[in-house]
């Protein structure tokens, strides 16, 4: 991964503005969308260095004109370690289920019309 580059939004329609001029601004990828607690979205992405910063410049402004709480923070890691690209990549899990808990999925009905 050579750069990583994330905006945090307060809710979701600038989370989808930011994402759509990021983007659109540059030749970069977007690894994910993340829902946090309290109405924060953070929108993630990748590619090369200069790419990256132009992409969030341009998903912080757009993000910005939406409303002055809108954009919470922006921030671009040049060069992340190769852990933290896997993370996020592959998040690691924050419970682990034991199989116990998956045995009692089959005993859930799903509710449909009546």
């Amino acid at each position: 991964m050579e750069a990583l580059g994330m905006i945090e939004t307060y809710g979701l329609v600038p989370a989808i503005e930011a994402a759509d001029a990021m983007l659109k601004a540059a030749e970069v990828k977007l690894l994910e969308r993340t829902f946090v607690k309290g109405g924060l979205v953070t929108v993630t992405v990748t590619g090369d260095v200069a790419a990256v910063k132009a992409s969030v410049d341009a998903g912080a402004a757009a993000a910005a004109r939406l409303g002055e709480r809108s954009l919470v923070t922006q921030h671009v890691i040049p060069r992340p370690h190769v852990e933290v690209g896997e993370t996020i990549v592959n998040p690691i899990p924050l419970i682990e289920r034991s199989e116990h808990e998956h045995e009692d999925d089959d005993d859930v009905e799903e509710a449909g019309p009546r």
